[in-house]
Parts: C-alpha cells; structure tokens; sequence
C-alpha cells in the first residue's frame, strides 16, 4: 500500500497507518478496546485486526498484555505489524483465515478474544469498490463462524467481546448462546431518543449466569447535532481521548 495515512487515536497515545481509502479504523475500534476487561499478564487475541487499531489501544490502556493478531488480508496485516513496532508494543499478528485457523494458532488458547466482524450481510449489501473495504465490510466468512472461532480459542472463564450491528443482532445473539454463556449486551445509542445502530455483547466460557440486558451508551449530548465540532458525552470522550475502559456493569 502506497496511499496511506497516519491517524491519531486516544489522543496521540496510538498512532496507526492505514489506507487514505480502504477499510479505515474509528471509533468503533476505540469502543471494542474499551470493552474488553483485560489484566496485566493476560493473553489476548484479536480476530480480524485490521491494522491493528483495536489491540494497540488496548494495549496502552493496560500495559504488560500478551496481545496477538488475526488479519487474512496480508497488506492490512503488514501494515499491523509496522504500527506495533513503530509503538514499540508486544503486539504479535498472524497473517491467516479464521476459518481455517493457523497451526500456530490451533493449539493455543486466550483470556479474551475480541472482534469487529463485518457489519453487512454479503446478499443484502452492495460490494464497496475498494477490495480492503469490502472484505472488512462484508466479507464472504459467516458471523457464526467468527463466533466459532472465538470460542475456541478463548480459555475456560474466558471472555468473548464484539461490537456489531444491531440489524445482526438475532443471529449472533442465538449463535453465542450455543457456545458461551453469561451473556451481557450493552446498545450504543447515537443520541438520546435516537434508535441504537451498533451494540457491544460479552460472553464467558463456561458462564452460567442469566443474561443480561444494561442501559445503552450515550455518544453524544443533545437530541440533535447543533454545532461545528465533537459533541461527545464526557464518558465518550474519556474513552476515545484518554484511554478510559467501558466496562460492562457488574
């Protein structure tokens, strides 16, 4: 990749390249990092990393993770591996399909494992022109088997974490149902009185609590965007600029 840019997260504490017109990282990234309730020691694991975005925040939040990467495009992942060292962070990505897990991969197993699959359903989008984007966006792997993947490979008391869309939220509510247990959703709510789009959802490896529906996440004040500028709540703008963590409650 030649058109690239140099994109400032959490305030400057990551910087990623990426595409000036591919699949482009955002908020939507921040937010999955924010989520995921990691420790110090833990190991995690990222399907589908892009460019690493996700990890590396998650990575300056909690320092001392043993962090890898799943990416099936080979120039995304490149470009992962150059924003993790130029961080100088312990970032580690393979270049590989979840579908069909790589050997290195197979046999090892995670505190966490956190995703942003493709929001679109193949047969009912349109393909977007640039290839990075369409895969990103839409790609040809069923949810179900992002999920598959993910409960395989995280540990006994693990926890899965994804950020979706809400139209997917059917499908992927009755798939993680049948692998993990202990589920918890929390909606993203654009502004106040307007509809959800995206939500984050948890699951635990061998959790037996009862589901769990909590109260949405404000993005931004007001009913209705009034002003040039960033209107985020100040828990948003915690999150996005400082590093702050977006736990799910209890």
């Amino acid at each position: 990749m030649d058109d690239l840019t140099h994109t400032d997260f959490l305030g400057g504490r990551v910087r990623a390249w990426q595409p000036a017109r591919g699949y482009r990282a955002g908020v939507d990234a921040v937010m999955l990092a924010a989520a995921v309730d990691a420790q110090q020691g833990q190991e995690v694991l990222e399907l589908g990393c892009g460019v690493g975005v996700a990890s590396l925040c998650l990575l300056a939040r909690v320092p001392g993770l043993r962090a890898t990467g799943l990416e099936i495009q080979a120039d995304y992942a490149d470009l992962a591996r150059r924003n993790a060292a130029e961080a100088g962070a312990k970032f580690e990505v393979v270049t590989g399909d979840l579908a069909a897990m790589p050997a290195g991969l197979r046999d090892r197993q995670f505190d966490h494992v956190f995703a942003n699959p493709p929001y679109f359903l193949r047969d009912a989008s349109v393909s977007a022109q640039d290839p990075g984007r369409d895969i990103a966006l839409g790609g040809d792997t069923p949810l179900e088997a992002w999920i598959e993947a993910a409960a395989k490979r995280v540990k006994p008391r693990g926890f899965v974490t994804f950020i979706q869309r809400v139209e997917r939220l059917p499908e992927l509510l009755c798939t993680m149902q049948a692998r993990l247990g202990s589920l918890q959703l929390m909606p993203i709510l654009p502004r106040q009185g307007r509809e959800s789009q995206l939500f984050l959802i948890r699951g635990r490896k061998g959790g037996r609590a009862a589901f769990r529906l909590h109260a949405g996440i404000l993005m931004h004040e007001g009913e209705t965007h009034q002003q040039d500028g960033e209107s985020y709540t100040s828990e948003i703008n915690s999150v996005l600029r400082e590093g702050a963590a977006l736990p799910f409650p209890g």
